[in-house]
């Protein structure tokens, strides 16, 4: 008799703890691994005394689910995702769902909703953010797919997510076939970005004022009870207050200073720079990560290209509360920069989303969860058409109140040497979408010049393009495009 209410395959770090959560919250679950000695490693370990059942191969599990079926893959994006699909394929019919729980690309999501829909099966692409801790005790979930399967879905995902103050689950569907994993990946993309700031914070403190570990998390966990709450902000001033026990010094300075990444703030990136969505902030933190990973380039250049060398000789403590205020303003400009991805992206692809609830997704189980959301989330609520975060409000007032303090603490930066590619360049961004006068009409002039691709006059309506025979040699046939 199939009494499983889901099954999951992968399990992993992630799978594992989805599983356990899923079973601590009244759900029975079937699992099965590749290696199947995984899963008789877990029914006998941490699972031991669950609502969990163990398989050994696709076919089993799949026998084990009520109707409709349910399965869950918690495996490597890519060509594995297609690969357990079609080893499933055989053993279902038409009304199951499948569910990828990976950090697949939105493409991909999109083509498998699509060949599963045609297959008569409804499909899942969900984002799962909270790391380890989160999968167990209880993540941000942002599924997309096909709609149909939510009310399938539903119970499971919101009683396995995390809540927020008033219970309302960090899940709700966010729009049609790829639309789940699009969110996830620039939730991934923002967390590249506020990751970025914090260490350039440290990294100011660290060269401009001279700082030890231990008081830079005592820095961090005061910023924590203020504007700057979040996981993030906790968890570093945590880091810094950590001493190796094998040399007797701070963790953090035994860590090599070259950062990995997994792709997901790569593919952000890339999807802005195809749409045209200026996400700089997003995208010089993962400069940032590769520019770190050269390091013993970095090591070799450090002897030989010269720079400034010097330490703050003003007020640490002026300093420090210009240095939060700063890294306030530039979140709230990452996070504007990430929300204008979105809408684009869902103009693109014709998805109905909803800001408001994206915010409150984000505001518990996930990685980048802060207090700080809840004023997205009111943002979106008083205009849910709002163009631009900036523009809302309270976040027009909090840069207002912060940009003396964020641009004394870029030019300090500059002029100390120290780099600050996320503070910067979201400061240039805050300056370019503040300016109703840019010079890329010289942009467009160099462009007719060289090229025909026209331009269009101050004088004359949106939308008509003219083209100058600038030499008197080019004639007045222009270019057939024209990309604004």
């Amino acid at each position: 008799m199939s009494e499983a209410d889901i099954g999951v395959i992968g399990l992993a770090v992630m799978g594992e703890n989805l599983v356990l959560n899923m079973a601590n919250h009244g759900f029975t679950v079937a699992v099965y691994n590749r290696t199947t000695q995984r899963v008789d490693d877990f029914v006998e370990g941490r699972a031991k005394g669950k609502t969990i059942i163990g398989t050994h191969n696709p076919e089993e599990l799949v026998n084990q689910l009520k109707r409709p079926r349910r399965v869950m893959l918690m495996v490597q994006a890519g060509a594995a995702v297609d690969k357990v699909i079609s080893d499933l394929l055989p053993h279902l019919e038409p009304g199951d769902i499948v569910i990828d729980g990976g950090n697949s690309n939105y493409g991909d999501t999109i083509r498998r909703t699509h060949e599963m829909t045609e297959k008569g099966l409804l499909y899942v692409g969900t984002g799962v953010s909270g790391g380890e801790e989160g999968a167990l005790i209880g993540p941000s979930i942002m599924p997309g797919g096909n709609r149909a399967a939510w009310p399938h879905v539903k119970n499971i995902f919101q009683s396995i997510a995390a809540k927020v103050d008033d219970g309302a689950p960090c899940c709700d569907w966010v729009g049609d076939d790829g639309a789940g994993h699009y969110v996830k990946m620039v939730h991934n993309g923002i967390e590249y970005g506020d990751m970025q700031m914090i260490a350039e914070a440290y990294a100011l403190m660290k060269h401009a004022l001279g700082m030890e570990a231990g008081q830079m998390g005592e820095v961090f966990a005061e910023w924590n009870t203020g504007e700057l709450d979040s996981y993030l902000i906790e968890i570093t001033a945590e880091i810094l207050a950590k001493v190796d026990e094998e040399t007797g010094r701070p963790m953090v300075d035994v860590i090599l200073d070259a950062a990995g990444q997994k792709g997901t703030g790569k593919w952000t990136g890339i999807d802005a720079l195809q749409l045209g969505a200026p996400v700089t902030t997003i995208t010089e933190a993962v400069y940032s990560r590769a520019l770190s990973f050269l390091k013993d380039e970095r090591v070799a250049a450090s002897a030989h290209l010269s720079g400034p060398d010097a330490r703050f000789d003003g007020d640490p403590k002026a300093f420090l509360d210009d240095l939060r205020q700063a890294l306030y303003a530039a979140k709230i400009c990452s996070y504007a920069q990430g929300y204008q991805l979105l809408s684009m992206a869902a103009s693109e692809h014709h998805w109905q989303l909803n800001y408001g609830d994206i915010a409150l997704m984000w505001r518990g189980g996930c990685i980048i969860r802060a207090q700080f959301l809840s004023r997205i989330k009111q943002a979106f609520d008083a205009d849910p058409s709002l163009a631009n975060l900036l523009l809302a409000p309270y976040f027009q007032q909090a840069i207002a109140s912060s940009q003396g303090a964020w641009r004394r603490t870029v030019a300090n930066a500059v002029s100390l040497g120290i780099p600050v590619p996320a503070f910067s360049s979201a400061l240039a961004y805050y300056d370019g979408y503040r300016s109703a006068e840019l010079p890329a009409n010289l942009l467009q002039a160099q462009r007719d010049y060289f090229g025909a691709h026209t331009y269009e006059r101050v004088d004359r309506p949106r939308g008509e393009f003219f083209h100058t025979n600038w030499t008197g040699r080019g004639g007045t046939t222009a270019s057939s495009s024209y990309n604004a």
